[in-house]
């Protein structure tokens, strides 16, 4: 059985934490063909069995007890070794841990503060595992968090608002496995507090450091801050994207907590403190950095090889830190030879000999761990080889090709099937060794893909069907100069309405094939034929630049450049368009400083940084589209962005990048580059092989899951047994885990299983007498595009005026899967029993939709689908929602901790608590401000009745998140506030009847009327209270995904309550004091206010009214 042949292991060692004296297994199992022997190193020596250490039958290792300490202990990394007949592998490191704790690195220090401003103290241990931290005072235990007081993660005890009985003696304890240690004392004094407290700008006294995490640990960003009014805390990232709310918390008054932090966390946190109210504030930022263990992205493939061929490994790893790559031979360390190189994380056997048949291992490690891939390289032996080719000659036929010629070998000549060519730099250690296989047929042979004005290395190989012959003499050539291969794509920047800045990249040596000696710049405007040269020289301080000034504003000049070497000048470039600025006397932003990055054959990388100016710069303005094409959309940033990848281009295509930043005298000078996406890297096409690889590869896509490949034979092999490989995976984005193999005899396979839409990348190999070929060329088929297979998800229907309905729903789950629109049916239960539907169509970047014009005293029937350009998907199942006579006139205070509904003037959050008051702004959305709006960082913040921190969930924008629910600010546009309630303050009661929603400690909003109001009806109030569905896709509520939503499904049974109505007519309280605290509306005011607080009454919705 090939299976059981195989070595490998079953089960592999893992990092373990004991105690003193424990007993400890360390598990090992491997399997293979028997007999399989097991052994065991220690940090990287053989470790030696004993009364105490002993290997077990099945592999694994067992201590009887545990020793701690000097050069008996046993801490250390353990591997077991694997080995059979066939080679040995070793398997990946365990670390073997004594759990210990050790004395205090930080321990409490006295502190002296006054009384109201926050004392802090700091406590650090090194233990393993990590120690848990609580703190005493006076000798009693601390709760690790109240209104006032918390204790992070971390150790370090906060306590805020410092009152005359918190001081005292203060005392950590640090527990884990192996001990508990106690810290010294440290007293607080808290002096009294001198008359009023003066205004002070905010400060953050304890700021977060940079720090670095182990995958799935706890990070803790602390941030302490101080001011009067007592500032508030938000945290966002500084590359704008959203910090993840489910795994993340606040702590105590601001201190950031991410729980079990995962790769994505990396990135540079800002902790904001703002003064209520004002646009003053101070930032302080730190970097979090999450280490991972190694994970293989590509891994080595095993290989059957001819006795003097040459073998090729490739591995490749990722983690943070970078992980080492390193190769084993049966378990034992390779180091580099004549014959055996390691490069790029690449392992080259040339000139393989039968002791090469072995397992070879790529081993990759770094600080969290280590991972290896095995593969088998596998000798062919063969008596009867040819002898080396002979009379090897070199000749420079250019700056990039050599003409080899020799003469065919003495011996055995006429079983040659094919040569390989040999070559590499010769300067330098370690270069990489090419190959170029041929046929039989010709001694002769042109290497045409060299740099320029290089010395080459060449040798030859001949090949039979069962071996290679040795390796023939070593010859050494120079390639030449030559007129530059293609010239540098121009960058075109105006700094004023008169001048282009013209510059350039150095062109590679491939290209310029040669010194550049000179650059000349040609240019003319668009309606003039008379062209202006300006020659430049090819090396010094600004030689791949040059300003071009006294131009025309608003006019539209062509350029191109010519690059020469000592051999001749190159052609010249095509025309390059830009258009000079128009004369403003308004001030806008120079161009920023642009720089453009092939990331790979589909993808660029953005970058740029603002040019110095006076000009407040508000976002910035991204175009990017093919050469020879009109221009596209354009991408909008936040001005803090500074970095951009565009995906999704084609290989080796010329396009052009535009950017300009916009402030609010409007766009400023625009940067203008063009950048070359490079080719694809395809299979290995240089890889020694006896066999050539199929050719005439044709597929053909014939469903949304299904393509069929076809290949052709080749004539050699004819009348020997063959088998194919194929390998298949999505093109983009790469996923090693997402390649898959198929093996057959045939010449045509039915690839199935595929993902729909999707660009597949298929090769073919072919196998005989234990020998492969190369990988054929790729070829790229796209599956078709499939019909939604599944309806809308969380339908949601929710009433929200008397005649008015919203309806909600998320995309069907399916991959790849892409809306053009959703259809929506809704009908009264008479018209769908008749079938009558009456239809809606919304775009499908929608989510959610208004029904309008319901009747009441009907119940109304709603379903959805989804539609794309391959058809139409099934319906969702029925929600149906009744519409009750009569009006919900009553307020209730409650709100959830979900924004989840947005209009152009409206914004719906929720949360747990409870809090009701006036209106006081305007609501911000997501996205980037206009260009006449500030930035909405510097927007005044609103102060709610709740804890004064939160979660700025998406950095830069105006959804900011506290454990009570959202904080809102306001827009910068005061024109714009709402003033519903603007006159309340001022207002001196009338003796009409009074009510309003009593609840003691709060603070009420008291309205009034002229005639009684009626009360309202349980029934209506139950048949109201429905949440309203998600809005993940709705334009105005961007913010909202990336919360959870406290919502049920429209059919639900849904929670009610009732709130307090005040019993006394004329007046309602709180505990603090009497009816100072009570704001007074008039009738149109309350209508108006009952209208927008009908949201409240239904879900417990927020609404952005603050006291």
């Amino acid at each position: 059985n090939a299976s059981l042949k195989r070595l490998s292991f079953v089960t592999e060692p893992s990092d373990k934490t004991v105690s003193h004296s424990d007993h400890v297994v360390m598990d090992c199992l491997a399997q293979g063909q028997p007999p399989v022997d097991v052994r065991w190193q220690k940090n990287g020596a053989k470790l030696l069995e004993s009364d105490r250490v002993r290997v077990l039958p099945n592999g694994s290792l067992s201590l009887s007890f545990v020793r701690r300490g000097g050069e008996q202990s046993d801490e250390g990394s353990y591997q077991c070794l694997a080995h059979n007949k066939y080679g040995a592998i070793l398997s990946q490191r365990a670390r073997l841990t004594i759990s210990s704790i050790s004395s205090f690195v930080t321990q409490p220090s006295p502190v002296v503060v006054t009384e109201g401003s926050v004392a802090r103290f700091a406590c650090g241990v090194t233990a393993n595992p990590p120690a848990i931290i609580t703190w005493e005072f006076n000798q009693r235990a601390l709760p690790l968090e109240t209104e006032r007081i918390t204790v992070l993660p971390n150790g370090v005890l906060q306590i805020h608002e410092v009152k005359p009985e918190d001081a005292g003696v203060y005392c950590c304890i640090a527990t884990n496995i192996a001990s508990r240690l106690r810290s010294r004392e440290a007293t607080l004094t808290v002096n009294p507090a001198s008359g009023a407290k003066p205004l002070m700008k905010p400060q953050i006294i304890a700021g977060p450091q940079n720090i670095s995490t182990s995958l799935h640990q706890t990070a803790v960003l602390e941030c302490v801050a101080e001011g009067n009014p007592r500032p508030l805390v938000s945290w966002s990232r500084a590359d704008s994207k959203p910090i993840d709310v489910f795994g993340a918390r606040v702590l105590g008054s601001g201190n950031l907590v991410i729980s079990s932090v995962k790769a994505q966390h990396s990135g540079i946190y800002l902790c904001r403190a703002t003064t209520p109210r004002t646009r003053n504030y101070t930032v302080a930022a730190a970097n979090l950095t999450v280490l991972v263990p190694p994970s293989l992205v590509e891994k080595p493939e095993s290989q059957t090889r001819p006795r003097a061929g040459t073998a090729r490994f490739s591995c490749q790893a990722e983690g943070m830190p970078s992980p080492r790559i390193s190769w084993l031979k049966n378990g034992a360390a390779i180091h580099s030879n004549g014959r055996i190189k390691m490069y790029n994380s690449k392992l080259v056997i040339t000139q393989i000999i039968p002791e090469d048949d072995a397992i070879y291992q790529c081993q990759a490690e770094n600080s969290q761990g280590s991972v290896l891939s095995m593969a088998r390289l596998i000798v062919v032996m063969s008596e009867d080889r040819p002898s080396a080719p002979r009379s090897v000659h070199a000749e420079t036929i250019s700056s990039s090709a050599i003409l080899l010629a020799w003469e065919r070998p003495q011996y055995n000549a006429e079983k040659v099937i094919a040569y390989s060519v040999h070559y590499m730099k010769a300067e330098g250690l370690n270069n990489e060794e090419y190959q170029a296989v041929i046929g039989n047929d010709t001694t002769s042979h042109i290497v045409d893909d060299l740099e320029p004005a290089c010395n080459y290395t060449f040798y030859i190989v001949a090949y039979m069907p069962m071996g290679a012959s040795r390796m023939s003499e070593q010859v050494t050539q120079h390639t030449l100069e030559d007129v530059p291969l293609r010239t540098p794509e121009l960058g075109l920047t105006s700094r004023s309405p008169t001048d282009i800045l013209v510059s350039w990249q150095p062109l590679p040596a491939k290209l310029s094939r040669g010194r550049v000696s000179a650059y000349r710049l040609s240019y003319r405007t668009a309606a003039d034929e008379q062209v202006s040269s300006v020659e430049l020289p090819g090396e010094g301080e600004n030689s791949t630049q040059h300003l071009l000034q006294g131009l025309q504003p608003d006019t539209i000049y062509l350029l191109r450049i010519a690059v020469s070497t000592r051999i001749g000048w190159s052609q010249p470039s095509a025309w390059s368009s830009h258009r000079t600025p128009k004369t403003s006397s308004s001030t806008v932003p120079p161009a920023p400083n642009l720089e453009l990055e092939p990331l790979n054959c589909t993808s660029i990388t953005v970058r740029w940084h603002p040019a110095p100016s006076d000009a407040i710069i508000q976002g910035y303005k991204l175009l990017c589209y093919p050469d020879g094409q009109t221009e596209g959309s354009t991408i909008q940033f936040h001005p803090q962005d500074y970095q951009y990848t565009i995906a999704g281009l084609d290989p080796r295509r010329k396009y052009h990048v535009k950017l300009l930043a916009f402030s609010s005298h409007g766009d400023g000078y625009q940067a203008h580059q063009i950048v070359s996406t490079p080719g694809c890297p395809s299979a290995p096409n240089r890889r020694l092989a006896t066999l050539p690889a199929p050719d005439h590869v044709h597929g053909q896509t014939n469903s949304s899951s299904v393509v069929m490949l076809s290949w052709g034979r080749p004539a050699f092999s004819s009348g020997k047994p063959v088998s194919y490989s194929i390998r298949y995976g999505p093109v983009a984005p790469y996923n090693a885990s997402a390649v898959r193999y198929l093996q057959t005899t045939e010449q045509t396979v039915m690839v199935q299983g595929l993902r729909s839409n999707t660009r597949y990348e298929f090769v073919v190999r072919l196998h005989m007498d234990q020998m492969s070929s190369p990988w054929s060329s790729p070829i790229y088929q796209r599956t078709l595009l499939e019909a939604p297979s599944s309806p809308p998800l969380a339908v949601r229907v929710t009433l929200i005026e008397d005649d008015t309905a919203l309806v909600s729903w998320r995309q069907p789950e399916q991959t790849n899967l892409v809306v053009t629109h959703y259809t929506i049916l809704y009908a009264s239960q008479r018209a769908w029993l008749a079938g009558e539907w009456q239809v809606l169509q919304r775009e499908g970047s929608n989510t959610m939709a208004l029904l309008e014009k319901l009747e009441s005293g009907n119940v109304y029937m709603v379903k959805i689908s989804a539609s794309n350009q391959a058809g139409d998907g099934p319906f969702s199942n029925m929600v149906e929602l009744p519409i009750l006579r009569g009006k919900i006139q009553q307020v209730y205070d409650g709100y959830y901790n979900r924004c989840v509904y947005s209009t152009g003037k409206l914004t719906i959050c929720s949360s747990s608590s409870k809090m009701i008051g006036r209106i006081n702004g305007e609501v911000m959305h997501n996205g980037v401000p206009p260009a006449n709006q500030q930035q909405a960082e510097n927007a005044e913040v609103l102060v709610p009745i709740m804890g004064n921190h939160f979660i700025d969930a998406k950095g830069g924008t105006p959804l900011m998140i506290n454990r009570s629910g959202p904080i809102i600010s306001s827009s910068q546009n005061k024109a714009r506030k709402w003033n519903i309630f603007s006159s309340a303050e001022k207002r001196i009661p009338k003796k009409n009847q009074r009510g309003c929603f009593y609840e003691v400690g709060k603070t009420v909003l008291q309205y009034e009327e002229e005639q009684a109001v009626a009360s309202l009806q349980p029934s209506s109030l139950q048949n109201f209270y429905r949440p309203l569905g998600e809005s993940e896709s709705s334009q105005t509520s961007e913010g909202s995904r990336d919360t959870g939503d406290s919502g049920n499904f429209s059919h639900d049974e849904a929670e009610t309550s009732s709130p307090n109505i005040c019993q006394q007519p004329f007046v309602c309280e709180d505990k603090r004091g009497p009816s100072e605290n009570v704001a007074t509306v008039n009738h149109e005011e309350w209508s108006t206010f009952t209208k927008l607080q009908r949201y409240t009454e239904m879900y417990g919705f927020f609404f952005g009214i603050y006291l």
